[in-house]
């Protein structure tokens, strides 16, 4: 019903920028928290930044000042910039999306994931 496609992921020295994009389609009716995941091998999947859907913000401790999370409502998009990237950023990003569809039903929908690495 709802689908999200992932992009903006690649291989980037340390000190680099990445931007990642999320876009959603589908069913919607109202989108309301966006946010950005994390999971390195071995690892759980992490909380990395969210954002509603006024454009309230949440940074992990460990991305704040580095990171930025932002949303074009109008095109149902996601982004995140990510820079001064170090080797610990190094994981797969996925996007989750939550609001409710057309028919008035919850959604709470996964990316496929894209993969960010962080080496020289």
């Amino acid at each position: 019903q709802v689908q999200l496609v992932e992009s903006g992921g690649g291989l980037v020295q340390p000190g680099g920028s990445l931007r990642l994009s999320c876009a959603a389609s589908g069913s919607i009716f109202r989108i309301n928290v966006m946010a950005w995941y994390r999971q390195a091998p071995g690892k759980q999947r992490d909380l990395v930044a969210a954002i509603t859907r006024g454009g309230s913000t949440n940074y992990a401790d460990s991305v704040r000042g580095r990171f930025t999370i932002s949303r074009d409502n109008a095109k149902n998009t996601l982004y995140l910039q990510m820079n001064s990237l170090n080797p610990e950023d190094t994981a797969v990003y996925y996007c989750n999306v939550g609001g409710s569809t057309v028919w008035g039903r919850p959604f709470d929908s996964w990316g496929q994931g894209t993969q960010v690495t962080v080496s020289s």
